[in-house]
């Protein structure tokens, strides 16, 4: 099937001829009838299947002109990132269409976002907790919302916003197409579609958790650390092969680490993102990866998750996930569009369980190499790799870091002076007499001499 086969009309179709789209895709094919019903859509497709286009087309397709302020559809992401990306597509795909599109989310002044909100729009996308910050001020106003999607939900109640996500559904109007789309379906993501969707189709294109059969993946035994980062400058240097490379790992601490010793074995080749980073900061380093300026992006899972970026010809699972969803999010952003993609991943033996879980997951066993001879074995381990050394009958015994410190000092004399509790009153009132009568303000006086 072609796009032409679908029923589109001439805007999209000139848009599409621009971005040089003629085949829809699996998901794309079909989701087009069943979102353009108005039925609520549950769909599954592994990461890369340009789930994106799939919800926006059919709803670009029956979206008309008007010129009312309140926005009729709303698109809810779970990163600020990816608020951008999606606005980003968004605009491409209504080239030739009179709509009016506005990304929303936190980390940027409110009031400006406020005053964008006020001029009108079409289209909201937004993060949950800025859009519900937006529509409690009474700025955004949620009426008018005739089509609720959902993109990456598993990834929000991942992140917390099960909550969040409630209250926005208290606000929209009952009367409305739901529409939720992932990668991955979580016993979460089924209680959700069970208590807010009204007799869902669901789409699966492939069984959650089913590997993308274009991306080659492999993987290595590495005990630590420093072994990996040697390992990790052995396959860099073969710069042609390894062109554009996104390297995950578990945590900010370990982002920056590995940002830096990264910057010390290929200078200038380097960029990192996670949310410590100011937000201009992270879209300036997806955009120098984007654009070839960098060659190696370091990121943690929430920062990355959901981001299309064309040509990245290695992902590098740095750490092992915990969580076998989250590495089937990682290799996704290899071999996108049916492109081909290469995924490696380095263990330890304090990681074999979550290899566990990834190849139940997959039903599949992951290919290990041997590390080449070249690269040294290292024997110097991080602070988080040490064995923690426990007195016998008193585990939880605090380090010294913890230990009080001059901030815990004893009282001065003057603040240590005794609480002489009610006869303090007395004491006052013998030092301090009252006149006897109200005129005779002297009477103290005359006493004392």
């Amino acid at each position: 099937m072609t796009f032409q086969e679908l029923n589109l009309n001439t805007p999209l179709y000139n848009a599409l001829d621009d971005l040089g789209f003629t085949t829809p895709t699996p998901i794309q094919e079909q989701s087009f009838n069943v979102v353009a019903s108005g039925k609520d859509v549950v769909g599954i497709a592994q990461t890369g299947t340009g789930k994106t286009l799939a919800y926006m087309l059919p709803i670009l397709r029956n979206l008309k002109y008007s010129t009312q302020d309140n926005p009729r559809v709303l698109v809810l992401v779970p990163t600020r990132e990816l608020v951008v990306q999606v606005v980003s597509e968004i605009e491409k795909f209504s080239k030739y269409i009179n709509n009016r599109v506005l990304g929303v989310y936190g980390g940027t002044n409110i009031n400006t976002q406020k005053q964008a909100v006020a001029q009108g729009q079409d289209i909201i996308v937004a993060t949950p907790g800025r859009l519900y910050d937006l529509a409690v001020s009474r700025v955004l106003q949620l009426k008018s919302i005739q089509k609720l999607v959902i993109d990456e939900v598993d990834v929000m109640l991942d992140l917390g916003f099960r909550h969040q996500l409630m209250n926005i559904f208290d606000i929209l109007p009952p009367r409305r197409q739901n529409i939720m789309f992932s990668a991955t379906m979580t016993k979460d993501v089924d209680e959700l579609i069970t208590d807010f969707f009204t007799n869902p189709t669901k789409i699966s294109i492939a069984v959650s958790g089913t590997p993308l059969e274009n991306i080659k993946q492999e993987r290595y035994d590495v005990p630590n650390f420093y072994t990996k980062v040697n390992l990790l400058e052995h396959l860099l240097h073969d710069k042609e092969d390894f062109s554009k490379v996104l390297i995950f790992v578990a945590y900010k601490k370990m982002a920056d680490r590995l940002f830096n010793q990264l910057e010390e074995l290929f200078p200038g080749d380097s960029c990192v993102i996670h949310s410590n980073k100011t937000q201009n900061y992270r879209l300036r380093s997806i955009e120098q990866f984007r654009e070839g300026e960098n060659r190696l992006l370091v990121a943690t899972d929430v920062m990355a998750r959901g981001l299309d970026i064309e040509g990245v010809s290695h992902v590098i699972n740095f750490d092992t996930p915990d969580y076998p969803e989250n590495y089937m999010h990682r290799i996704g952003r290899t071999g996108r569009a049916e492109q081909e993609g290469h995924s490696i991943l380095l263990s330890t033996d304090k990681e074999k369980e979550g290899l566990e879980r990834i190849e139940e997951l997959m039903q599949m066993k992951i290919e290990t190499l041997s590390i080449p001879d070249t690269v040294e074995i290292s024997t110097e381990l991080i602070e988080e790799e040490r064995p923690q050394i426990r007195e016998r009958n008193n585990p939880t015994k605090r380090s010294d870091a913890d230990a009080p410190g001059p901030a815990f000092h004893e009282k001065s004399e003057k603040n240590s002076k005794e609480n002489l509790g009610g006869s303090y009153k007395f004491k006052i009132a013998e030092k301090y007499k009252k006149p006897k009568t109200r005129g005779d303000k002297n009477y103290n006086r005359r006493n004392k001499k």
